[in-house]
């Protein structure tokens, strides 16, 4: 019984970097990994996105619940997405703002070093700030103008909440109110 304790006292101790998050972290590159080699990067893009609109309405709902609000606008939007990003550990700020767009810097991704070379991944952040945008504000057009996962230092994310020439001319997921509850 002895060398049983001891050896699981000495494995307990090793110095290996695995915990929860970096569990999660590494799951979550591993299976964008695996869908973009198995359907290709536009297809896992498209199941991402899926899973990050069901999480956007949800965070959506638990900030408005707890602001007691029915909707929010567009100031409110800017904050919400920066505190969830914060929350989650990704240091996004905003850069500008007004009628037209929102533009969010990011020195870090919630994801870390997973995302690199991941962009599919990105489609988290874009359906969550465009469900959420939109489920406020009625419109949005999320453009990845820079992002972590290719590379860069930071991300640029715009969040377009009109159409216009400017939106119209860039890459970007579209995004409108949910009329389904």
């Amino acid at each position: 019984m002895n060398d049983l304790t001891s050896l699981a006292k000495q494995v307990s101790n090793l110095d290996i970097p695995l915990e929860r998050d970096v569990f999660m972290r590494t799951l979550i590159r591993e299976l964008s990994n695996t869908l973009q080699k198995v359907v290709g990067s536009d297809q896992a893009s498209g199941f991402i996105s899926v899973v990050g609109q069901v999480m956007g309405k949800q965070m959506d709902n638990q900030y408005r619940q707890a602001l007691n609000l029915s909707s929010l606008d567009r100031e409110q939007v800017a904050e919400v997405l920066v505190d969830l990003k914060q929350r989650i550990q990704g240091d996004f700020y905003v850069i500008e703002q007004d009628d037209e767009k929102i533009v969010f810097g990011s020195r870090s991704c919630p994801f870390a070093e997973k995302v690199i070379g991941q962009k599919s991944m990105c489609m988290m952040n874009s359906n969550v700030f465009g469900s959420i945008a939109a489920n406020n504000l009625g419109y949005a057009k999320v453009h990845l103008k820079e992002t972590i996962a290719e590379g860069r230092p930071e991300c640029r994310v715009v969040v377009y909440l009109k159409t216009s020439d400017e939106a119209d001319a860039v890459e970007g997921r579209e995004y409108f109110k949910s009329t389904v509850e």
